[in-house]
């Protein structure tokens, strides 16, 4: 039995020339060439008088954790210590320093200055709670070669650290399980005092620091949040002497005085465990859209990388990720509660613009494939299919809050809910001119609003005596920084019989033309009063500019939603029988038309007999009398079907469904905080630059697409934008940087002040000029 196990078991001995390092290691050597296998694979190959080779060898298996020390030293004859000495070379001076001459080697080579760096990165890692196993797969080397090192480096062992849940940011950190009662009660301590703090001065909480150490590189954080344990990915940052689009950065002490990551915060709380957060995604998706990056889809058209240095990411979120986190935002319903609570803090900030608020409807026109309600457009003139919002904008235009009318309602039903709001807004004690166009005109309407605490201002409706040419006075005045001058006629007009008193302010044009305007300001001189109604037209540029730049015409999403199925529409049936009745009234004035030109011709002798005459006659007087029954008989048709219907009555089994309003309401709020951002740039850089009213958004616009330089240093990040193309536009823009400086604005998420400046032209030696 045994002698039979013993040949079963029996293996041919290796080779000549093979020498085993360990179970899995071993080299071959023939002649002069040496081949070191590992796991049958080819790791290395060398001549064996090259000596450099052969220590780069050994090191590389040691390094790579196939081996021991004490095996390799052993199998290439060599001690553990020579062993060392190689590694040690090879970091301090490369492959070079492995092929010097025997002896002792110099004291200015004997400074190891990477093995030092990789000391104090290993010191860093552990002190951070990181295992010694996560420690080598970082850095590429194997456990035991750790534990070694930071035995030599003086680090006493601890137990190991255990996971416990963040109760603010909702993460798992680690903390040491011997540590004293006192220190959690200090961490305790600590905490309460930081939420205090946060919520009396109403800032974004910093992030939880990053796992990573390359900021280029976020694999640990990424995994963190697959995990569940990463709320929201800590910005980090990379030297970098020129970043695209970096200069946008310029926007970021606006974006948190605006309010928007508090505020969202409140609202939302989270989004569920992520590497791209509530907060990365608001402030990624607000920096895109001053970049002119208004939607998800355009993101396919920018490198990812370099949009994610901006934000200190590794890479922005793609199309797919954005808008999911977009989705995910508008599931939560409170875009409505974020747009009302953003209109609060531009009050605290800007009331005083806000003795007069515009007041007008924007018609979004749909081209889907969807039926959904009609709207009409004022710029073709049609009624299409579309969804109508309604902006709130102070007196210079810029937009306070947005609300999209249920069904296209008219701007009549829509002004008393958005008044409502508005007094919420601003208060009980504060009267606001309410500015609109003749969509609002209703007399009924105007005594609610005076009844609610409101004045009007607007263009008066249907048709207005002519006043005499002489009767106008010319008036001039400076308003807002520029000259105006109109020629005017005041005068009180009565409407409702004489329960509503108004005053009518009338402007004359240079072509004869006569404008009414109605208004319930008896205080304001005349001209103020033309003067902000005309200054209407601020909106329409408005629309026309966020239409353009930011798209907000544009769907974000193609979901539906169902469609209120008792809301009432008008009558289909009834604007058939409409058509019908309108079609047999025309046929009726082409038939009594030719009735007549019939008997003309008879009277006038052009008809050749009698005859003719009468049988002519009768049949145009039956086919009369036939189109006058119908008619009839559709006036009774008509008279029997009511007005206005129920849209589940129309939909005859069909779903009744609308455009979603969520996330495109969203997007709407995100977009008019980018606008009031770039507002407020355009403010701060009007001492500075003369020509602000031509240039001045052209301006900050070209200053946010520009490259810039990044460098975090110390508790600062420090940001240097590229020179402008012409020296006072720079200088404008440096102005612009001492004004943000001093705000003294941490990145959100950070505790990295911003300091802005703006590089100096780099001048050309030969012809004397600055490029």
């Amino acid at each position: 039995m045994w002698p039979l196990q013993e040949d079963l078991i029996k293996f041919d001995p290796p080779p000549s020339g093979i020498v085993w390092v360990n179970h899995h290691v071993y080299f071959s050597t023939e002649e002069r060439e040496r081949v070191i296998i590992v796991h049958g694979v080819a790791f290395a190959h060398y001549d064996v008088s090259d000596r450099a080779a052969q220590a780069y060898a050994m090191v590389s298996l040691f390094e790579s954790g196939y081996a021991n020390q004490k095996s390799i030293a052993r199998a290439f004859g060599v001690s553990a210590r020579s062993l060392c000495r190689y590694q040690e070379r090879l970091e301090a001076g490369g492959l070079a320093a492995l092929a010097r001459a025997d002896g002792r080697p110099s004291a200015s080579r004997s400074d190891p200055p990477k093995k030092r760096e990789r000391d104090r990165t290993v010191l860093h890692l552990k002190a951070k709670g990181f295992s010694n196993r996560a420690i080598a797969g970082k850095l590429g080397l194997d456990e035991k070669a750790i534990r070694k090192r930071l035995h030599l480096l003086g680090w006493a062992p601890c137990p190991e650290p255990s996971f416990a849940f963040h109760e603010e940011a909702g993460i798992p950190v680690e903390f040491d399980t011997d540590a004293s009662e006192q220190s959690q009660k200090n961490t305790a301590g600590s905490a309460t005092k930081r939420r205090a703090k946060i919520s009396n001065a109403e800032l974004e909480p910093a992030a939880v620091p990053s796992r990573d150490l390359n900021p280029l590189d976020r694999s640990m954080d990424r995994l963190l949040a697959a995990m569940g344990w990463l709320e929201d990915a800590a910005p980090m940052f990379a030297c970098a002497p020129s970043i695209p689009r970096a200069g946008v950065l310029l926007a970021i002490p606006s974006l948190v005085a605006s309010g928007l990551l508090p505020v969202a915060r409140k609202i939302y709380g989270t989004i569920g465990p992520a590497f791209y957060g509530l907060r990365t995604t608001l402030v990624t998706y607000v920096l895109l859209a001053l970049l002119r990056i208004p939607r998800p889809e355009t993101l396919k058209e920018h490198a990812p990388n370099d949009l994610g240095r901006i934000v200190g990411l590794d890479r922005v979120p793609e199309v797919k990720t954005l808008r999911r986190k977009l989705a995910r935002l508008a599931s939560l319903k409170g875009s409505q509660q974020l747009g009302r609570e953003m209109a609060r803090q531009r009050i605290r900030r800007c009331g005083r613009v806000l003795g007069f608020l515009y007041l007008d409807g924007h018609v979004r026109a749909y081209h889907g494939k969807r039926t959904i309600a009609k709207g009409y457009d004022t710029r073709i003139r049609l009624a299409v299919p579309a969804t109508t919002d309604y902006w709130v904008n102070d007196k210079k235009g810029a937009p306070l809050f947005v609300v999209t009318a249920v069904a296209n309602c008219a701007m009549t039903k829509m002004l008393t809910p958005i008044v409502e709001q508005v007094r919420e807004l601003i208060g009980s004690d504060r009267r606001i001119t309410i500015t609109f166009d003749r969509a609002g005109w209703s007399q009924k309407l105007f005594c609610k609003l005076l009844t609610m605490g409101f004045d009007i201002l607007t263009y008066r409706k249907g048709r207005v005596r002519h006043i005499a040419e002489k009767r106008f006075v010319l008036r001039k005045a400076r308003l807002d920084g520029r000259p105006v001058k109109y020629l005017l006629h005041d005068q009180a007009v009565r409407f409702l019989k004489g329960q509503l008193r108004l005053r009518q302010v009338t402007r004359l044009t240079e072509d004869g033309h006569q404008t009414a305007i109605v208004t319930s300001r008896w205080d304001l001189r005349d001209i103020v009063v033309a003067y902000r109604m005309f200054e209407r037209w601020r909106q329409e540029n408005f629309f026309k500019y966020m239409r353009e730049e930011f798209l907000i015409d544009a769907l974000v999403d193609y979901d539906v939603e169902p469609d209120d199925p008792t809301r009432f529409i008008p009558n289909p049936a009834r604007k058939k029988v409409d058509k019908e009745l309108r079609a047999a009234r025309a046929k009726l004035a082409r038939l009594q038309e030719g009735y007549g030109t019939t008997a003309l011709d008879y009277l006038d002798g052009r008809s050749p007999t009698m005859r003719v005459f009468t049988t002519a006659e009768k049949q145009i007087r039956k086919e009369i009398a036939d189109v006058g029954d119908h008619i009839a008989k559709l006036l009774v048709q008509r008279k029997s079907l009511p007005v206005r219907v129920q849209l589940a009555q129309t939909a005859k089994g069909a779903e009744t469904v609308k455009l979603s309003t969520e996330s495109k309401h969203l997007t709407n709020v995100l977009k008019m905080v980018a606008y009031q951002i770039e507002n407020d740039m355009v403010e701060q850089i009007r001492p500075h630059y003369a020509r602000i009213e031509d240039e001045g958004r052209t301006l900050i616009q070209t200053a946010l697409q520009s490259s810039a330089e990044i460098a975090p240093a110390g508790k600062e990040l420090r940001i240097k934008i590229a020179p402008l193309s012409s020296p006072h536009r720079s200088l404008a823009i440096a102005a612009l940087c001492e004004t943000l400086n001093q705000t003294n604005t941490p990145f959100p998420g950070t505790c990295l002040v911003m300091r802005f400046s703006v590089q100096k032209p780099v001048s050309d030696a030969k012809s004397g000029q600055v490029s």
